[in-house]
């Protein structure tokens, strides 16, 4: 069982020791910080289970960073150490978000009763968020930094709206998670979020799944339909077929739209969302999209920040995803150390979020002990003189010190791999991405050892 931790900021020394003490005999893990810019470094670097804030303080008073870090969805819950003349105040910052306050000098039982209440309060608010993201997929976008604060405050202001979004980001940033942060924060939470992934579908069948299709009196609804007064997601909308892009546009300004076949119009009543990792507006350039329909999207647009932009948030999200994962595929308790987050946090990762989340996963269900150290984070990166490709369920090595032949052959595997992992063992849609015919691509995939079964089968797994 994970022993839970406090982190005590005071300015006053006896205070952090004395307090410190009382809780380490309780059982409970200690850190102290006695000014704000060391509170704040040790926050940031590992989230505690509850903060214990000095109200007044030499550089930055307590008021302060309760607000910095109350902001937070999954922030824990802050008790406020008040001192004489202050408790005024102390009122005033439960109103902002503290649990509770605590005024000097402390007494020991009101300490120990404030504590173990404010410590079942976070574990209860844990529970929720791994039942919730264990009934549907993530719609918590985690992370303390700027970065990630001003992503959190435009999707707030952007689900007060039922216009039109476009969603940008690289390959594993996020873009779903944002899309279903818009829908939970937004006054259609209560309806449907239908996702629509463009690039795991055959060109000739598009306009068939986006707008429904009649045929001799039998109707089939499409998603536009089947998403009613909720939001639809359209994934990746660049593949998106032209004629399917000039119906999709008429739909949007008219507010209604016709199943294939059928002469009777459909209210469009449901919010269009759409998403991409590809430079629309060079795809207008080169003629694969329309203008009019990139105009309607783009004016209200979110741009997901790669994580390279937002490494100090790695921390929280490793300690999130291994919440997860122990209580989704039902491990002991783990941890990382500090040097093998540190490690984790250095490392560069080229598929974002996602290739991060599968990295911890792995560690999780590989490791032998509780505590995971650096060494075994190292060997699965192989971050001495490897460079990792990950792409969902594989891992390929590629180093430079092997002949040419050997190393072109393990980029083709983590190429096709990668692609036949977005387009879910969709061999149409990877015949169509790679610019190969179908006959050729299963002689490749062959002569690589690559069976697309996999890759359809672990779809089917995670739809």
């Amino acid at each position: 069982m994970k022993t839970q931790s406090v982190l005590i900021v005071d300015d006053e020394p006896d205070i952090r020791r004395v307090v410190g003490e009382i809780l380490h005999d309780e059982g409970l893990e200690i850190d102290t910080a006695e000014n704000a810019e060391i509170a704040r470094s040790k926050y940031l670097a590992r989230t505690p289970d509850l903060v214990l804030l000095d109200i007044w303080m030499p550089d930055t008073d307590g008021v302060t960073l309760l607000k910095e870090w109350k902001m937070t969805e999954n922030a824990p819950p802050i008790v406020m150490i008040s001192g004489h003349g202050t408790v005024e105040t102390a009122v005033e910052s439960v109103r902002a978000g503290a649990y509770d306050f605590l005024e000097k000098p402390i007494s020991t039982a009101k300490l120990l009763v404030t504590i173990e209440r404010a410590l079942e309060t976070r574990s209860l608010k844990d529970e929720n968020l791994l039942l919730r993201n264990r009934l549907e997929p993530s719609s918590t976008l985690i992370g303390k930094s700027l970065t990630i604060d001003s992503l959190r405050k435009l999707v707030k202001s952007q689900a007060m709206t039922s216009r039109s979004i476009l969603i940008l980001g690289e390959s594993g940033s996020g873009k779903s998670v944002v899309a279903r942060a818009l829908h939970r924060a937004s006054s259609r939470e209560s309806t449907v979020f239908h996702e629509l992934k463009i690039a795991s579908i055959a060109i000739n069948t598009m306009a068939q799944r986006l707008f429904g299709k009649e045929k001799n009196g039998a109707a089939t609804a499409g998603a536009l339909e089947e998403a009613g007064e909720g939001i639809l997601v359209i994934d990746e909308i660049g593949y998106l077929n032209i004629e399917s892009q000039k119906t999709l546009l008429e739909a949007l300004i008219t507010g209604e739209f016709r199943a294939i076949g059928s002469t009777v119009p459909i209210a469009l009543n449901a919010r269009v969302i759409a998403t991409s990792t590809e430079n629309l507006k060079q795809k207008v350039a080169a003629g694969n999209f329309i203008n009019d329909l990139y105009q309607h999207f783009v004016t209200n647009t979110i741009s997901v920040p790669p994580l390279e932009e937002h490494r100090e948030d790695i921390p929280e999200l490793v300690d999130y995803y291994t919440k997860i994962t122990i209580e989704s595929e039902h491990l002991p308790f783990r941890r990382f150390s500090t040097a093998a987050v540190n490690l984790i946090r250095n490392r560069e990762w080229p598929d974002n979020v996602r290739g991060l989340r599968t990295a911890i996963q792995q560690l999780l269900v590989t490791a032998k002990d509780e505590e995971i150290d650096a060494d075994e984070v190292e060997v699965l990166l192989n971050s001495t003189n490897h460079a990792l490709i990950a792409n969902g369920a594989t891992q390929i090595f590629a180093t430079y010190d092997q002949p040419l032949r050997k190393a072109r052959e393990q980029f083709e595997r983590a190429y096709f791999l990668y692609h036949l992992n977005r387009v879910g063992g969709n061999m149409t849609e990877l015949a169509n991405r790679t610019g190969m015919e179908r006959t050729h691509l299963y002689r490749k995939l062959k002569s690589l050892n690559i069976d697309p079964k996999f890759a359809k089968e672990k779809a089917g797994g995670n739809a």
